[in-house]
This record gives structure tokens, sequence and C-alpha cells, in this order.
């Protein structure tokens, strides 16, 4: 059994983290309130230093590792976002990282993983390949194995972005969060709810990655075939930790198409002039597809990163 970290864990990760992070801002865009009928803001973690928010769980986790754990040096998987969180971290606190991808992991992920110190090693098809060889692998050479979901340590340091909301808008109604893995989504809900019972958090994963979506849903670990482009939200499986957090806490959760997601990416070009991957548009693709739900609600989209390749951007405004 994990243990689940609290407010005061989020709280404590704020103080840990801030002078390697930075507060994103929380901006409001008179364009989408025309779109959703609701006041709308943007949670930007697409300006965080890396590009996503990821780098805060990674940094409060490896500010935590013990004198053994830092010698031995850290394992994980990743698509991108949290490769790049783990290689970030580990360069400084001085601590080797090894970082799984998938053979067709993001390109411009993989360079900034090895431009910040880590080690990439590609394997697999996919994220769950990678994440089985990363197990392997971490008991073969002895690291640290860091995984991307069931940590309470990443949970804690992502929730603070969460903390960050609640602070610039304490009387929102609504956050839409992304979920992959689901430390966001957890972070968000502890964070929040612990605030503003009131708050409604809202998840969203792609209808072609359903795991996350169908373990909330069935109250089960599930696995389900991950075929989607959003990189953030290529889960093939439910994971423990942050299943059980969501079962209990989030308010509802919303699958969406590739194309709603293309879609949602264009239109933050257009209405909010920013760049955003897949996953970061997810959130305002789900709020489009529950307009109704929303109107003259304070609404906060996370936009959770905008490390896009080119590749996916030009397809998406091609």
């Amino acid at each position: 059994m994990f243990e689940r970290p609290t407010l005061l864990d989020i709280i404590a990760a704020k103080n840990r983290i801030a002078p390697y992070i930075t507060r994103t801002p929380l901006h409001h865009y008179l364009t989408l309130d025309q779109v959703l009928g609701a006041e709308v803001y943007v949670k930007h973690e697409n300006h965080q230093r890396l590009g996503a928010f990821k780098m805060r769980g990674g940094v409060n986790f490896f500010a935590q590792l013990s004198e053994e754990d830092r010698k031995r040096g850290v394992i994980g998987s990743s698509t991108g976002n949290h490769g790049q969180s783990m290689a970030y971290a580990g360069g400084l606190f001085g601590v080797k990282t090894v970082i799984v991808v998938p053979e067709n992991a993001n390109p411009g992920k993989v360079e900034s993983m090895k431009l910040l110190g880590g080690t990439v090693v590609f394997h697999g098809k996919d994220f769950d390949e990678a994440r089985a060889h990363v197990e392997i692998l971490g008991k073969e050479e002895g690291y640290a194995y860091l995984h991307s979901a069931n940590e309470p340590k990443l949970i804690a340091g992502v929730g603070t972005y969460a903390l960050e909301i609640m602070e610039d808008l304490p009387d929102v109604d609504v956050i839409i969060v992304p979920v992959g893995g689901g430390s966001g989504a957890c972070g968000c809900c502890i964070a929040a709810k612990s605030l503003n019972p009131d708050v409604q958090v809202i998840g969203v994963s792609a209808e072609k990655a359903p795991a996350a979506y169908l373990s909330w849903k069935e109250r089960r670990l599930a696995e389900a075939p991950m075929q989607t482009m959003a990189e953030g939200l290529a889960t093939g499986l439910g994971f423990e930790l942050t299943q059980s957090i969501l079962w209990d806490l989030l308010d509802d959760y919303v699958l969406v198409s590739e194309d709603e997601m293309e879609d949602a990416v264009k239109m933050h070009l257009d209405k909010t002039h920013n760049l955003t991957e897949h996953a970061g548009a997810s959130s305002l693709a789900a709020a489009l597809k529950i307009k109704d739900r929303l109107k003259d609600k304070k609404v906060a989209l996370v936009m959770s990163g905008g490390n896009m390749s080119m590749t996916h951007l030009k397809k998406a405004i091609s």
C-alpha cells in the first residue's frame, strides 16, 4: 500500500521546489469565454521552464532522495515530459538518471533529456513496454526506481500547480485536468478539494487510450489498447496509487477524440496564442464537449504541457 500525500505534503513541496521551478500564470481569456459561455482561465504549465508540469514532481522527489539512492542513481520510463523532469532534477542534485523511452519517442523531448544530462535508453513500441523494461533493468543494475504514477512525492510535487490555481482563483467552480498516469489529476484533487470541497475536478483522457478512464469508471485497474498521438495521455493501464485517489476524489471524467484534441490545439493557437501539445489541449477539448454543464461557471483549464513535435504540429494545422 502507498501512503497518500496530503495538502500539507503539497504545501511542503511548494516551499521545497520554489527555487527550481516557475510559478506559472493563470490567465483569463475573454475569447474562450465567448466560445464556452463561461468565465475561462488557463493554467499555463506550458510556460514551465521544461514546458510541462512534470518537473514539479521530479524536483520534489529528487530533493528528498536518501544518500544511498543518490549514489545508486535513478531509473524510470517516460514518453517525454516525465523523463525531462528526471533528467533536470538529477542534474540539480547530482544524481545519475536513466530514462527508458519508447522507440518512437518525441525527438525534441529525447534531445532535451540528453542535454539535461539524462542517459536515454530506447526500448519497446510504447510506454508500457518501456516501463516493463525499466523494472528489469533497475533490478539488474541496482538503480532506484521512480514510477511515473505510484509515487507520493511526485503527486505532492505536481499538486503545487493546483495550489497556485486555488491561490489565484479561490472561487473557481470547475478544474479540468488531463489524465495519463494520473499524478497531476490526483495532486489537483487533493489540493483543490482540501481548500474548497465544492470545487469540481473533472479528468480527461483520450478515447484511444482509455485505460485510466475505465479504471476510474469500473473501480478496478483496467488495461486497454493505447493508440493516441497524445504522448502525455498514452497509458495502457491504470495504476494503484493514482486510481485509488481518483476513485475517492475525482468528480467526473471525459474522453476526447484525436480530432477533438487537434481542434483544441488549433483553438489555443487562435484564441490564446499558445502552443500546446495534445495532452495540454485535452482540457479545452473536454470543456467544449461538456460546455452546457459549464455555463456561467468559473472554469480553470490545465494546459499541462507545450512540448509538441513539429510532425504533430504540422498535422494539426494542415
